[in-house]
């Protein structure tokens, strides 16, 4: 993986669409910044932070993933292998369905992916600083270099979507406590039943965390 230090850019997400727009994929690339002035979060928000927190986007080709996993909850599977990692350094960091990082009841950063033919795009926002009172911040200190790493060394080991699953799926039920957004209304976890493909059952509707 091929990073891209920047000191400060507008939306980590969308440099890197640009520089692949002009440039041309050819091989897997991550841009990373300690700060963003207008970061893109999920249904076309904005994921504002301040400097020192963790903003990162990477693209890579769809062959980079393991097979059985469905294109569709990329989202959840990027997000856990890195929730991973940052328990295996200590955090008590755990993942909202579909891609929300929390650390007990407050959030403290997310996930946005999107796809374009062969490629997917990822972009990672978590909150080292408190940001408000409405959003938490990581638990423990990291070096940032050496958290991404050890992430990427995880994904290029493409790990099984069936592993990452079975152990995603345990950890759901704190997500029972909480909301989603769906079609822009508030909906809640507390009674959804999570499906094997990484989509929830809500009113007999099939959804993704990639939408």
């Amino acid at each position: 993986m091929r990073i891209i230090k920047l000191n400060e850019i507008d939306s980590t997400h969308r440099y890197i669409k640009d520089y692949i727009l002009e440039k041309g994929y050819t091989e897997p690339l991550c841009v990373f910044s300690d700060y963003q002035t207008n970061g893109v979060g999920s249904r076309g928000n904005s994921w504002l932070g301040i400097k020192g927190n963790i903003f990162f986007s990477f693209v890579i080709n769809n062959s980079f993933l393991p097979n059985d996993l469905p294109l569709q909850s990329s989202s959840i599977y990027f997000s856990y292998i890195l929730k991973d990692v940052l328990k295996e350094m200590g955090s008590s960091v755990w993942l909202k369905w579909p891609n929300d990082f929390y650390i007990e009841d407050k959030k403290i950063g997310g996930t946005i992916t999107t796809v374009s033919k062969d490629l997917i795009y990822c972009g990672i926002g978590i909150n080292l600083k408190r940001v408000s009172d409405d959003f938490g911040k990581l638990d423990i200190n990291v070096d940032i270099d050496d958290m991404l790493k050890i992430y990427f060394f995880k994904l290029e080991k493409k790990l099984f979507w069936k592993q990452i699953f079975s152990d995603f799926k345990i950890e759901f039920q704190h997500s029972k406590k909480f909301q989603t957004t769906i079609d822009n209304q508030k909906v809640s976890l507390e009674n959804v039943m999570l499906n094997d493909d990484g989509s929830i059952q809500v009113n007999n509707k099939k959804v993704f965390s990639l939408r």
